[in-house]
């Protein structure tokens, strides 16, 4: 299990230098993710993606489970008062429409999710919109203090903004 280091880093070249720290760490690459502002020059660093930088996750979950509800709905009344063969209720509509549902779902709420920026992010907006950098870096449970310790030492610049106890599954 990992855990997300935030870390705020004044300008660019901080991040790069703080980017080769991390490598040297043998921290991989696809687990460090930089945020800045849209026009800056991200050369040399791992941007992070959509998937870190809007909701879409959390979106998708949700529709998941909204759509799958309604399709339970829908999938119990088509098959007490809609039966398509004889009298008695088809059950097998109800699995159907409910997955039917669930698929409906999260695909409508991640293409909302996508243009949503995340929750998690709101408190850095206004440093990112200053110019200053943001370093997410998932690292395992058992290295936190380390990887802490040697980012402090090593760039006394930058600004430790906590540790995240979950991360997503897929970022």
């Amino acid at each position: 299990m990992r855990r997300r280091i935030y870390w705020l880093l004044p300008d660019l070249a901080s991040a790069r230098r703080t980017m080769n720290d991390l490598l040297l760490a043998r921290i991989a690459e696809q687990h460090i993710h930089f945020v800045a502002k849209e026009d800056a020059d991200m050369t040399g660093l791992h941007a992070a993606n959509l998937l870190q930088t809007s909701d879409v996750i959390r979106a998708a979950q949700a529709g998941l489970v909204i759509g799958g509800g309604g399709g339970v709905v829908a999938g119990v009344l088509a098959a007490v008062f809609f039966p398509i063969v004889g009298d008695q209720p088809q059950w097998g509509i109800a699995a159907v429409l409910a997955m039917a549902g669930a698929a409906v779902g999260a695909w409508a709420s991640s293409m909302i999710g996508v243009s949503t920026p995340s929750n998690r992010l709101k408190r850095f907006e206004t440093a990112i919109e200053k110019g200053q950098i943001l370093l997410m870096v998932d690292v395992p449970r058992s290295r936190i203090d380390e990887i802490e310790a040697r980012l402090q030492a090593l760039h006394p610049e930058a600004r430790h903004e906590g540790v995240e106890p979950n991360i997503p599954a897929f970022p």
